[in-house]
C-alpha cells in the first residue's frame, strides 16, 4: 500500500534488457528466448511483477514509469495491460540503460509538476521489501532537501564479487533523519578478482543501481558525461513526447550506452551513496546467482543445476 505523499515522486522500472546471460536458464523455464524480467524467475510471478510489486509500495500506481523495447511486446503486454498507456515508455531498441534513463525522465518531464523519480531496474533480488523501499524513501527525503543530488543506494556487500560496480564512501555529505550519505570516493565498474577483496575489506558498497534524483538533475548528469547523447535527444525533444518516427529516427543512430560505467563511474560532484543495511540483495544478471538465492530461499527449481545453466 502506498503511503500519503507518494504522488509527489515517480518511479522509474527499467525493464527493457535483453538477459542474455541469463537466457540458457529462462530457456528452461519458458522454453523460449524472452528476456529474464519477463520470466518467473524466482517464485511465480516474474521479476517484472515482483518489481512492480515492490515499487508499489513508493509510488502510486499512475506514478510508476516501466521502460521497454518493442520487440519484446508479446511478452510485456499481458503483464502491463493494467499500466495506463502513457506510463509505458516504449523504446524503438535496446541502447543500453543511459539511453533509457535520458528518454523516460525526458517524457517525464513532459507529464508532471517537477517531482523526484526513483529509479529502479527489473532484475534484482531483495530480501525485505520493506526495509529497502524505506531506504529509498530516505533518499527521497534527501533531494527534497537538496535538489542538487543524485542518490544512489549503495549495498553492504557480503561477497567480494567481480560481476557488480562497487563504490567507496567518502566523508559525509548531510544527514537526513536515520540516515547518513556520503561523497563517492571512487568507483569501480567490475574489478578484478585481486582488486574485489581490497574492497570489501576498506568497506566499499556494492551498486544497486537504485537512484533517486529530480528528472533535471538525472539530465544534468547525463549531460555531464554524455553531452552529444543529451544534445541528440534535446534537438528532437519535442518529437519524444509526439512522434513515433522521431524516436525511431533517434535510437537508429545511437550507440549502446551504459549508465554505470559511461556516468556513474566518471564520479559526478553532485553524487551520494546511501549505504543499505539489513537487505539481502542481488543482481539476478547469471544463472549461477538465481541457483544461489534459489537456494538460500529453500526452494530450488527442479533440474536445474548450476552445471546445466552455466
Amino acid at each position: 500500500m502506498v503511503t500519503s505523499g507518494t504522488k509527489s515522486r515517480w518511479a522509474l522500472i527499467l525493464a527493457g534488457g535483453d538477459g542474455r546471460r541469463l537466457r540458457p536458464l529462462t530457456r528452461q523455464l519458458v522454453g523460449d528466448d524472452r528476456p529474464k524480467q519477463f520470466c518467473p524467475v524466482l517464485g511465480r510471478e516474474t521479476l517484472l511483477e515482483q518489481t512492480r510489486r515492490r515499487v508499489a509500495g513508493f509510488a502510486a500506481h499512475e506514478c510508476v514509469l516501466v521502460v521497454v523495447v518493442h520487440a519484446h511486446e508479446r511478452f510485456y503486454a499481458p503483464l502491463l495491460a493494467d499500466v495506463p498507456s502513457r506510463c509505458i515508455v516504449i523504446q524503438p531498441e535496446n541502447r543500453g540503460t543511459a539511453p533509457a534513463i535520458l528518454y523516460s525522465v525526458l517524457r517525464l518531464a513532459t507529464m508532471t509538476p517537477v517531482a523526484p523519480v526513483a529509479v529502479f531496474p527489473s532484475d534484482h533480488y531483495v530480501s525485505d521489501d520493506a526495509e529497502f523501499i524505506a531506504h529509498v524513501e530516505g533518499a527521497v527525503q534527501v533531494v527534497l532537501a537538496r535538489p542538487d543530488l543524485v542518490v544512489l543506494l549503495g549495498v553492504t556487500p557480503d561477497t567480494a564479487e567481480v560481476e557488480y560496480g562497487w563504490i567507496e564512501p567518502g566523508r559525509p555529505v548531510t544527514s537526513r533523519g536515520l540516515w547518513t550519505l556520503y561523497r563517492v570516493l571512487n568507483f569501480w565498474e567490475k574489478p578484478s578478482a585481486a582488486l574485489a577483496p581490497r574492497l570489501w575489506t576498506r568497506g566499499c558498497l556494492w551498486n544497486s543501481f537504485v537512484m533517486v534524483a529530480y528528472p533535471s538533475t538525472f539530465i544534468t548528469l547525463l549531460q555531464r558525461a554524455l553531452p552529444s547523447l543529451v544534445d541528440e535527444c534535446l534537438r528532437v525533444r519535442l518529437g519524444l513526447a509526439t512522434s513515433i518516427d522521431s524516436v525511431r529516427q533517434l535510437y537508429a543512430d545511437l550507440p549502446s550506452l551504459d549508465f554505470s560505467q559511461h556516468v556513474l563511474a566518471t564520479r559526478p560532484p553532485n553524487l551520494v551513496v546511501l549505504p543499505v543495511t539489513g537487505v539481502a540483495w542481488c543482481d539476478l544478471g547469471t544463472p549461477q546467482r538465481v541457483i544461489a538465492i534459489g537456494a538460500r530461499l529453500g526452494s530450488p527449481r527442479e533440474g536445474m543445476e548450476e552445471d546445466r545453466v552455466g
